[in-house]
């Protein structure tokens, strides 16, 4: 079965499109919309379902039209609305061509400070500002912390870990 630590979201699907069955897909990320699948999960109940592309036609960079084997009239996509869009997180990291690092991949692993041990698990990553945030779920509280090269000390991908040496006061803020 997959799990949670096994796909990443990629978008989300927005609205019929026509009366054939095509919807609107919409990517979080160009880079996203680069990478050529022929199947996408969608997340129902949270169960991730393949569901397999007919074709695509992209109408900008980041949304696309998309027609999907099994969903043949408008009535079927509109079932669809607002559903989460993912792909496997090994295909979205061995696409990743450029070398900015892709931040949405670390969901799920735990952050650990050298100073002060174990912080908690990233839940989600915010790209709404200009720098991008890891939301950090703790114990007690959420934290905010920068995604940054400059603070990763080191990434264990086997037991899904980010080492940080991160600035003193960041996390009691």
């Amino acid at each position: 079965m997959i799990t949670d630590n096994d796909v990443l979201q990629i978008g989300r699907l927005l609205k019929p499109h026509g009366i054939q069955g095509e919807i609107v897909l919409l990517f979080d990320k160009e880079t996203y919309a680069d990478i050529d699948s022929s199947f996408y999960f969608f997340d129902i109940d949270g169960i991730f379902v393949p569901f397999f592309v007919e074709e695509m036609r992209f109408h900008t960079d980041i949304s696309a039209y998309v027609k999907f084997e099994g969903i043949d009239d408008q009535s079927v996509a509109a079932r669809y609305c607002n559903t989460p869009v993912f792909l496997p997180r090994n295909v979205v990291q061995s696409v990743a061509a450029d070398n900015a690092p892709n931040f949405d991949f670390f969901v799920g692993y735990t952050v650990h400070d050298e100073k002060k041990g174990e912080i908690g698990k990233i839940t989600f990553v915010d790209h709404s500002t200009m720098n991008v945030l890891f939301v950090v779920a703790g114990s007690e509280t959420e934290h905010l912390i920068p995604a940054t090269e400059d603070f990763i000390t080191e990434i264990d991908d086997n037991q899904k870990i980010i080492r940080m040496e991160l600035p003193e006061g960041l996390i009691s803020l």
